[in-house]
């Protein structure tokens, strides 16, 4: 699995990143050790999945995390993580 993590600003990318992941876990632990891996690399705390977040990457294997998905301040608008390849 390929997970793009992308940070947003002004309808600008300032940094992103892949992170590929072809463990034996679940596609669920995948994506969560991903997000963390990612946040660490971007010097972020982890953001918390609201209901809109899992109902868009369900959807769409995508979805943005803005501001109230962070319990600290960010600089730049949204963090967007999107699936680019599967097992």
């Amino acid at each position: 699995m390929r997970i793009w993590f992308k940070e947003w600003k002004n309808n600008r990318l300032v940094k992103d990143t892949v992170i590929e992941d072809y463990s034996e876990e679940s596609r669920t632990h995948k994506v969560f050790a991903a997000l963390d891996a990612a946040c660490r690399k971007f010097d972020l705390s982890s953001p918390i999945w609201l209901e809109s977040n899992i109902s868009d990457f369900k959807r769409a294997a995508k979805t943005r995390f803005r501001a109230d998905s962070f319990i600290e301040e960010i600089p730049f608008d949204y963090l967007e993580i999107m699936v680019i390849e599967e097992d």
